[in-house]
């Protein structure tokens, strides 16, 4: 049974140059860092100001990372999992756990 969630795949030349897969690639890598900094930022904002700014701009990188991750499904170099039902309720249970034993 194949538990795998993708488009076709489009191809792309092989060899030594970069490619389009590879150039959106790095810039879905770069965007997801550059979010957890702007979140890093956010946490050490020494004001409301200064937040909302770096709010702001996180908002709009999370967004083109999205978009970044959607062109990459809709061309098939990027496929999910998909999972099944069992392993989702073990997993809430356990995350369940984790919260009642830190409020606890």
């Amino acid at each position: 049974m194949n538990n795998q969630i993708s488009n076709p795949k489009v191809e792309v030349p092989t060899g030594i140059s970069c490619n389009d897969k590879d150039y959106i690639n790095s810039l879905l890598s770069c965007l997801k860092e550059m979010s957890k900094n702007y979140v890093m930022a956010m946490t050490e904002a020494s004001n409301e100001s200064l937040y909302e700014k770096h709010k702001q701009a996180f908002l709009t990188l999370i967004a083109l990372q999205r978009e970044a991750y959607e062109l990459m499904f809709r061309k098939g170099w990027y496929v999910i999992e998909k999972a099944e039902g069992q392993k989702i309720g073990q997993k809430s249970q356990m995350l369940k756990q984790e919260y009642q034993d830190l409020n606890s």
